[in-house]
């Protein structure tokens, strides 16, 4: 519906009030046997009256429209200072609960803020805190080469993992994050992350296929990190036996291949959801549902495209394209 048609719907009453009164006057001077000529000159005249004052009433309601679909898309704090005069005292009182919600809004957002970053400062106090006796216990395995020690190793990095996880997750609600853009080697990344974990590998006597990928990308070093980490640390837990695969293909895609137990259909268009573990998840009872969302998040914030295709039982294939990463969207 068209803003004039709308504009008349509303004020249909108006005008039909206004062609009663002349049918008032025509009726009266009718029944007084007055010529109806005295009743409808007056009539048409005022009808032009009429319509001038309605079509002048019709544009500034057009330009009051236009300029509220405008401020409909500003923020609270700047909404308040752009509101239009008054023009009469319901605008101005329906202006009044307008700002005194923005003011409210603001508050409350300020509050969030300060609320957020004083639980980041906590848990990155507490990160700090716990890598000291994980590095202690990891220093005193390092003595040992048992079975059981390369266990122990191996439970320590996850856990190391989920605390950084954890950390990473509330960074990804805080308004600003620590991004510092620059090349960054993708080989050298990977080689770290294999090493961190090659414990993994040797208990689980799975096989590293790795071609170099030699791609340097515009990108933060720590957030790719962790979302390689999450990618290969995942083939780990979901492959029980064969082998992972890491290598390129163009343009600047990474790609990270596992022969594990796969995902199924129904679960892949939601792998990427908060929260959301799918059937395997449900089978490990310990899965969070945060490390593909977390790796979705910072992929989209580095500039990055990441995507993921699977079979039950015959593996699964995921690509980071980043190819875009010249460009990356800061947030």
């Amino acid at each position: 519906m068209t803003f004039a048609l709308r504009y008349l719907r509303e004020h249909m009453r108006l005008l039909l009030l206004e062609l009663l009164f002349a049918a008032v006057f025509g009726i009266v001077f009718w029944l007084y046997r007055l010529p109806l000529s005295a009743v409808l000159y007056p009539a048409v005249i005022c009808a032009l009256l009429g319509s001038i004052f309605l079509c002048n009433s019709m544009y500034k309601a057009y330009k009051k429209h236009k300029l509220l679909t405008r401020l409909a898309d500003l923020q609270g704090d700047v909404l308040k200072n752009e509101l239009p005069i008054p023009a009469a005292a319901e605008e101005s009182d329906y202006q009044s609960v307008i700002q005194k919600l923005c003011m409210e809004m603001q508050s409350m957002k300020e509050q969030h803020t300060e609320t957020s970053q004083e639980m980041i400062d906590y848990f990155t106090i507490w990160v700090h805190q716990i890598k000291t006796p994980i590095a202690s216990m990891r220093l005193n395995l390092e003595a040992e080469d048992t079975r059981l020690s390369q266990r122990l190793k191996s439970d320590l990095l996850h856990i190391e993992h989920y605390v950084e996880m954890v950390l990473t997750y509330l960074k990804m609600g805080a308004e600003s994050t620590d991004y510092v853009f620059a090349p960054v080697s993708l080989d050298k990344i990977i080689r770290e992350n294999l090493r961190k974990l090659r414990g993994d590998f040797i208990i689980k006597k799975l096989k590293l296929d790795y071609e170099p990928v030699k791609e340097t990308v515009i990108s933060d070093e720590k957030w790719l990190s962790f979302v390689i980490e999450q990618l290969l640390s995942n083939a780990l837990k979901y492959t029980g036996q064969g082998s992972i695969a890491i290598c390129s293909e163009e343009p600047k895609t990474l790609c990270i291949r596992d022969t594990g137990i796969g995902i199924a259909p129904q679960d892949l268009p939601r792998i990427f959801e908060r929260g959301y573990t799918g059937i395997n998840g449900r089978r490990d009872k310990h899965a969070s549902g945060l490390g593909l969302f977390l790796c979705r998040e910072i992929c989209k914030r580095l500039g990055a495209e990441i995507s993921i295709t699977s079979q039950p039982e015959s593996g699964t294939t995921v690509k980071i394209d980043l190819s875009l990463m010249q460009n990356p969207m800061n947030d």
